[in-house]
């Protein structure tokens, strides 16, 4: 039965955030390969990546590859050690506890471009 505990979540952030890194990849290489049809076109895009809304989501895309890069380093040491397991739920509140202070700095450094607007 499910119980929703931390295994489980785990498993579903570490999903849900290589899905979004995957996204955030797509969309960077079409954004790049937008030089094709000249500088005009690939600034016209690019101008908007200093909008509030796509700063907004660069803090996002900070913690999900905080969290999914920690959270492997977490899965290789549970499967390469044999003590891991013992510790799952320790590591990751740990895991948790960097993404949050990772998010936390780049919060801190984005948050006067948001509202300043430069």
């Amino acid at each position: 039965m499910y119980k929703g505990r931390e295994g489980q979540w785990a498993f579903f952030l570490h999903r849900l955030s290589g899905l979004a890194i995957l996204a955030y990849f797509l969309l960077h290489v079409i954004s790049i390969s937008l030089i094709i049809f000249g500088e005009e076109a690939y600034m016209r895009v690019h101008h908007l990546y200093d909008l509030w809304p796509f700063r907004i989501g660069l803090i996002f895309v900070t913690a999900g590859v905080a969290y999914h890069a920690f959270n492997g380093l977490r899965i290789m040491a549970m499967d390469f050690t044999g003590k891991g397991v013992a510790y799952q739920r320790q590591s990751w509140y740990a895991v948790l506890a960097i993404t949050a202070l990772i998010t936390l700095y780049t919060l801190w450094v984005n948050i006067p471009r948001i509202l300043g607007g430069y």
